[in-house]
């Protein structure tokens, strides 16, 4: 059974988030793991005229993006974080939507020559109803690349997930985990026509990995 979102808890979920990741002096930057300078970069997106970022929190990457010139926007759930980041990056010429990612894809027509997910929706979002509609906004032979931290072991599917702390208000949402081989199959499914899906490993032995995909639209 698919996992049971409350996107007015998670708006209030991620409005917190806002409030401690977002920092006033940040630069623009574009990782894709966790670990700054550590794997690859913008390069997986290939050369696109026009990108969308789902789930893109503080807005850095997009401002990297919007400083070389291609059209960015970037879609996130919280308000709070969508004001701060408009305000933040206003000279770079990104564009910042506040929207529930699956209502956005649905309901709006642009395309993309790339799609990307930095520890964003890609990881929130059930992927039986994300993957078809992020190949629907992609333009042919566009690119949709995804990074998150990989499944623990024996633990598959949607994973409930509590955030800011186990003391206080219980405020929780749901992440997805599959085994890299899941990924791909499910991005096949959704009308991709290669996908290739890895663990990168950690620059430091034992610690945490990063899940990358990269799929091409048809």
């Amino acid at each position: 059974m698919p996992a049971q979102h409350d996107i007015v808890a998670e708006t209030e979920l991620w409005d917190t988030y806002a409030a401690s990741a977002f920092k006033d002096d940040a630069e623009p930057n574009f990782c894709l793991t966790q670990y700054a300078g550590h794997g690859p970069g913008p390069e997986l997106l290939g050369n696109p005229l026009s990108v969308l970022e789902i789930g893109c929190g503080t807005g850095r990457a997009l401002a990297c993006l919007a400083q070389r010139g291609i059209a960015a926007k970037g879609v996130d759930l919280s308000p709070v974080m969508v004001k701060k980041i408009t305000t933040k990056w206003a000279d770079v010429g990104a564009e910042f939507v506040c929207s529930e990612v699956l209502e956005y894809l649905g309901e709006h027509e642009d395309a993309y020559d790339a799609v990307y997910s930095i520890f964003g929706a890609a990881w929130f979002t059930d992927p039986s109803r994300l993957f078809p509609l992020v190949r629907q906004r992609l333009n042919p032979g566009g690119v949709f690349v995804f990074s998150q931290p990989p499944a623990i072991p024996g633990a598959y599917g949607p994973q409930g997930m509590y955030k800011g702390g186990f003391a206080g208000k219980a405020m929780y949402t749901y992440r997805y985990s599959y085994r890299p081989a899941v990924w791909e199959r499910l991005l096949t499914r959704a009308g991709f026509v290669t996908a290739d899906v890895e663990v990168l490993d950690a620059p430091h032995p034992g610690h945490i990995g990063t899940l990358l995909a990269r799929a091409v639209a048809p």
